[in-house]
């Protein structure tokens, strides 16, 4: 059974700076209409995000390098490395279904639609039942209940999540899909059969969001 039964899918077209898909993100969040929509979205250059209560310290011992990006999440989560990986993100709106289940209940759900995206493309990989002992920060490091992982253990998805008065927003990341085409498509059909495209060319004015919050030190460095 399908997650939604209607939902709006955009394919951003546009490679941003880890700054501005979190603006974007936060963006189409308050300003989305009705429906859940599904953004899948690309990184123009290196970038390591960071749940909002994590330290930028930690992200930095992590994934060192001069290059890199660090940027704050507005979700929670641990340390993903976005060189690696393919993201996307969920906003349901208040008063969903789906919104209105337990953190870990949506998560699940959400979850076991992507893994069976992913099972599409090839991959062997299953709903994690319990988290690790370890006290690694970086997300892929640290599985908990319901990441996705391969028959080893090891995790190929984890997402944070973040409730607000608009409802509810899933950030996700992805490593081991090889074809990332065929993976939006297997993605959209295992959570709707009636996806209707978004007609976005721009959310809005990103740069405004970026300079207040996803670009400023201050926020970066809210935790260090």
């Amino acid at each position: 059974m399908a997650v939604f039964s209607e939902l709006e899918v955009w394919i951003d077209p546009l490679a941003r700076s880890g700054a501005e898909n979190m603006a974007v993100d936060e963006m189409l969040h308050i300003t989305s209409g009705e429906l859940p929509l599904l953004r899948i979205y690309h990184w123009r250059r290196a970038a390591v995000s960071f749940g909002y209560f994590e330290k930028l310290s930690d992200a930095m011992r992590d994934f060192p390098g001069e290059e890199i990006e660090y940027v704050r999440r507005w979700t929670g989560g641990g340390i993903v490395d976005h060189r690696v990986d393919l993201t996307y993100t969920l906003s349901i709106p208040k008063g969903h279904p789906l919104e209105q289940q337990r953190g870990s209940a949506s998560y699940a759900v959400i979850h076991q639609a992507l893994a069976t995206s992913m099972q599409a493309c090839g991959v062997a990989c299953e709903l994690a039942e319990v988290g690790t002992d370890n006290e690694k920060r970086s997300c892929f490091v640290k599985p908990v209940p319901f990441d996705i992982v391969d028959p080893s253990g090891r995790k190929l998805a984890g997402a944070g999540q973040k409730r607000s008065r608009h409802g509810l927003l899933h950030q996700g990341s992805v490593q081991g899909v090889e074809n990332s085409e065929a993976w939006q498509v297997a993605l959209i059909q295992s959570l709707t059969t009636n996806a209707k495209e978004k007609g976005l060319s721009d959310p809005g004015d990103v740069s405004k969001v970026v300079s207040a919050r996803y670009g400023n030190s201050a926020w970066t460095r809210k935790r260090l």
